[in-house]
């Protein structure tokens, strides 16, 4: 992986942390794949969505942001298997639940974009 594909796929992981945080579907579209795969994988809540409900969900959200909530987000792994498919893992903690997100990047529109998004939740200790 070279420090720029490595600095690209920051550059997407950067904009989809202040995305959730700050409840913005419009950086958000910017960072998904219009076929996106959004995948919650915790036992007892599995939900199968697509960009646009996913979308209207954000949209419906109070942010974290307006809430001030503390920021806690990292990227755990990046990985480029090959010049059309990377992998990021991701640990956040917003709206009292630590996630673990698994993301599938591929190119589009001359960018990298998430294509699938599975992910996994605790909820914070309190």
């Amino acid at each position: 992986m070279t420090p720029e594909e490595h600095g690209n796929i920051t550059h997407v992981m950067q904009s989809y942390f202040d995305g959730l945080y700050h409840a913005d579907s419009t950086l958000l579209r910017k960072v998904f794949h219009p076929k996106l795969a959004y995948v919650c994988a915790t036992e007892g809540d599995a939900l199968y969505l697509d960009l646009d409900t996913y979308m209207s969900r954000v949209d419906q959200r109070e942010a974290p942001a307006k809430r001030n909530e503390h920021r806690r987000d990292r990227i755990l792994e990046v990985s480029i298997k090959s010049p059309r498919l990377a992998h990021v893992s991701a640990r956040m903690t917003m709206m009292d639940r630590d996630y673990l997100d698994v993301l599938t990047l591929v190119p589009y529109g001359g960018e990298w974009r998430v294509i699938s998004k599975v992910f996994s939740y605790v909820e914070k200790d309190a």
